[in-house]
């Protein structure tokens, strides 16, 4: 079967963009990276190259990431145990000071030459930058794993101003000098509340919120938050996936316009969500 478009074809996709591009310009789009994108490089390099495009068609795009697969590799070949409990990494001292090596040190930093690579410009930032993140302790059990207590967006937004694409990591302060690893989908939700961002576009390993978990050609295409409780109570909503969702009720409800959880296994599924009328994933409104 012959796949190659037609000139006319062609055409179609690019206008059918042109709605989306006239509603994101100028405004910002949060992307929360993580998962199976992450570690495969082609997938990576797929979402590095969605970004640089949006942003080279007027979008801001910040972008926040994760990197438990990463953090997980340096504290095994440096002999330290990983624990988790409900989910969460166990932080103590020692671990804390991995993680900022992990997200700051390595993991943001290929990201921003990434990026530059594929013709775009971005700058790298971790919420102690400018005492972006302020936190505090979540759980006494689970040592300097932070609870958002406040975020500065100057720092993003001064990065924005300047043309450059803000790689943020979820790396929180205290004013006694602690950092604290803070789960990249809060922080994701928190920023783009903040930011009052037009969209959050979060990246996962699923194809979005499935009315049927087995079935994936059962997913829901657009979910209203009033609507989520319910899901909750039967079940469509469950396990991991509720406090993905959780996060996408706390952005809606801090001023951000639409969420959209999208498979980042999908190359390209960031462009497919937000620059084409049927997308690819949930959309929360």
């Amino acid at each position: 079967m012959d796949e190659t478009l037609t000139n006319a074809q062609r055409a179609k996709v690019l206008i059918e963009a042109l709605p989306y591009i006239q509603r994101y310009n100028n405004k910002i789009i949060v992307v929360k990276y993580g998962g199976s994108a992450m570690v495969n490089e082609e997938l990576k390099r797929a979402v590095m190259g969605d970004i640089v495009l949006l942003s080279l068609i007027g979008v801001k795009v910040v972008l926040v990431h994760g990197g438990g697969p990463e953090i997980n590799d340096t504290l095994g070949r440096m002999g330290m145990e990983t624990q988790f409990i409900d989910g969460l990494r166990v932080t103590d001292k020692d671990t804390a000071e991995v993680v900022q090596m992990v997200l700051a040190g390595k993991i943001s930093k290929n990201l921003v030459n990434l990026i530059g690579n594929m013709g775009g410009r971005a700058i790298g930032l971790s919420g102690m930058d400018g005492h972006m993140i302020e936190a505090e302790i979540l759980r006494e059990d689970l040592g300097f794993v932070g609870d958002i207590v406040n975020i500065d967006p100057r720092p993003i937004l001064d990065v924005l101003d300047k043309g450059y694409i803000p790689v943020v990591s979820t790396i929180g302060y205290d004013k006694n000098g602690n950092s604290y690893n803070i789960n990249a989908d809060t922080a994701a939700s928190r920023i783009a509340g903040t930011l009052k961002a037009e969209s959050l576009v979060s990246m996962t390993d699923i194809s979005g919120l499935l009315l049927d978990k087995d079935d994936p050609k059962s997913l829901i295409p657009v979910v209203n938050v009033s609507e989520a409780p319910q899901l909750m109570r039967e079940g469509v909503i469950s396990g991991g996936m509720i406090p993905k969702v959780e996060c996408c009720i706390e952005a809606i409800r801090r001023g951000v316009k639409r969420v959209f959880i999208i498979d980042g296994r999908v190359p390209h599924s960031i462009l497919i969500e937000t620059l084409t009328d049927e997308g690819i994933g949930t959309m929360f409104v």
